[in-house]
């Protein structure tokens, strides 16, 4: 590996013929955690100039669009919105996008390599990163299927631990990453979560249910909007206030509130 990485990336780019360096950055993160499969429909959020998505329509060949603020450049085979992806409009165009292209009701990966314009000044630069990776994690929420897998980039610093949280709250799986072709003094880190969780019921929630049934293993079997949930030691018939302690894709476990 030569001395200065950021070079060898940078002309490993313009010989294999991608926008940016960073395409190796997604590249790694797949090989190692297999966010994108071949026939997926991928979502790249803040992906001008089109090197993750480069990346993503070679690793998927399906349905692939890229949305940023500003215009991205045609690649053969990808879709692309110009708009904000904090906006329920732009949104709204990217599910129909999904629709017409693959005609599924969600991405099955949500991607975003996007960074806020360097100031200089760490503590706002940390904070606005915090806030893009929000946002993305919020878009993705809206546009992935079920036990669908989200990609973002964030500056680490103080405020990264609770950004972590956050995403656990929606995924079941999530680690954190820096892929080899990261800058080696970059503060940048990739989080990655997979089997997006529903909708239908939050981890710390607190729900009155009553329940319907006792299963095999004794554990008490509600409802919370239509999403089946154990309670340990709970009785047919009994109503009862309870608090969401796991959520997995297809069923949560609750505890009793005295």
């Amino acid at each position: 590996m030569p001395r200065d990485r950021r070079d060898y990336f940078y002309r490993k780019a313009k010989v294999e013929g991608y926008r940016s360096r960073a395409a190796f950055k997604l590249k790694q993160i797949n090989e190692r955690f297999n966010i994108i499969r071949k026939g997926d429909t991928v979502v790249d959020l803040g992906a001008a100039p089109g090197g993750w998505l480069q990346v993503a329509k070679e690793l998927s060949g399906g349905t692939v669009a890229g949305v940023d603020l500003l215009p991205i450049e045609k690649i053969e085979g990808v879709e692309t919105i110009k708009g904000d992806i904090r906006l329920d409009t732009t949104v709204d165009k990217i599910k129909e996008l999904i629709q017409r292209g693959s005609k599924k009701e969600g991405a099955d990966a949500v991607i975003c390599d996007a960074a806020p314009n360097l100031s200089g000044n760490w503590s706002y630069d940390h904070a606005r990163s915090i806030d893009l990776a929000t946002s993305a994690l919020e878009c993705a929420r809206k546009i992935l299927k079920p036990r669908g897998r989200f990609v973002v980039k964030v500056f680490q610093g103080d405020m990264f631990p609770d950004f972590m949280n956050k995403v656990r709250r929606s995924f079941v799986k999530v680690q954190a990453f820096s892929p080899e072709a990261s800058r080696k003094q970059s503060a940048e880190i990739y989080v990655i979560g997979k089997q997006l969780l529903p909708e239908a019921v939050k981890p710390g929630g607190e729900y009155i249910v009553t329940i319907e049934n006792v299963g095999a293993g004794g554990d008490g079997i509600a409802r919370v909007n239509d999403f089946v949930v154990f309670v340990k030691g709970a009785e047919k018939g009994e109503t009862l206030k309870i608090r969401i302690r796991h959520v997995k894709p297809n069923f949560a476990f609750g505890e009793r509130i005295e």
